[in-house]
């Protein structure tokens, strides 16, 4: 009886005991991360978590503080309709140092019925995008409710050490030449600055933008069309008249290298941009430095540091 009864107060003692609850995973390389249901695991080609078998995916993305107002005028719930997505419910949420909300929904993609979820919110550092993707087939396994539990779980680090955004990238930078590195990306995007800001404006902080891409022309001749047409869409400045252009050797490979002078679209600042593209077998790798016209003495030989120190994995 004796040993009954003690059996029964461990028991209740330890029923009373606080359940601690799951800390949030974060992807490689992101300041987003959440507690993913059962069954999810981070991803190795995007940002997130999936269950490749049952094609069930939770895809995080990070964008700036400034873009959470317009993404709120197009998750209107009537704008969402008329591109195919029936809305089931929109509520507002908040974070420990933010707010947003949370668009449950439905839609048919290529005959197949989807449960969508969309978390949108917004803190001091940036807009959090948080999209998840339920085929009706795996309804059962991923409820509702353990969905909309995930997304309320959603937490923000300050930072992400730069060992873990390198690491996810296909290639290697192995000369930052002291400039921070903002962003990487599993798709083989990186952004860099120098300075305080990572919601960089051109007219005060300069911006090294690395990205591959595929297709490159394999003709030498058509190198040089090529490359006017990547730099002519770069966001941001007007005004662009190429001063330079020619073709030379970037790690052994032939390349492009091309200088600009351009003036910052909101501002006026002049500014002074170069691109060097480096062609390899079927893709290239493109990097993109602005910075203002008068840094550019002192910018553009720790901009070419960088690139010289970007090599394949």
């Amino acid at each position: 009886m004796v040993i009954r009864f003690m059996v029964l107060v461990v028991a209740i003692c330890l029923s009373a005991v606080p359940v601690e609850a799951a800390d949030p995973v974060f992807p490689l390389g992101s300041r987003i991360g959440l507690v993913p249901p059962p069954g999810l695991v981070q991803s190795r080609t995007f940002e997130g978590f999936e269950d490749a078998d049952k094609k069930v995916a939770i895809v995080v993305i990070e964008l700036a503080t400034t873009a959470y107002a317009d993404i709120e005028k197009q998750f209107d719930p009537e704008t969402l309709k008329a591109q195919g997505t029936e809305v089931d419910l929109r509520e507002s949420i908040t974070l420990k140092d933010g707010h947003g909300f949370i668009v449950s929904a439905r839609q048919v993609m290529a005959g197949t019925k989807l449960r969508k979820w969309i978390l949108i919110a917004v803190t001091g550092q940036l807009t959090a995008l948080i999209s998840v993707q339920v085929p009706e087939a795996a309804a059962a396994t991923y409820p509702d409710d353990a969905i909309r539990a995930a997304l309320t779980t959603v937490a923000i680090r300050t930072t992400v050490p730069d060992a873990e955004q390198l690491s996810v990238l296909p290639f290697k930078i192995k000369e930052l030449a002291g400039f921070r590195l903002v962003r990487a990306s599993p798709s083989g995007v990186a952004l860099l600055t120098d300075g305080p800001k990572n919601g960089i404006e051109l007219n005060e902080q300069p911006l090294l933008l690395i990205s591959l891409g595929p297709g490159a022309p394999d003709q030498p001749e058509e190198r040089h069309s090529f490359a006017r047409r990547a730099i002519s869409t770069t966001p941001g400045v007007k005004d662009m008249q190429i001063t330079r252009a020619e073709p030379l050797r970037i790690g052994g490979q032939p390349g492009e290298e091309m200088i600009v002078e351009a003036k910052e679209t909101k501002s006026g600042t002049a500014l002074t941009l170069v691109q060097w593209l480096r062609f390899g077998s079927g893709g290239f790798v493109r990097l993109l430095c602005m910075t203002r016209s008068n840094t550019w003495d002192q910018m553009f030989p720790r901009f070419r540091a960088v690139r010289d120190g970007i090599e394949p994995k």
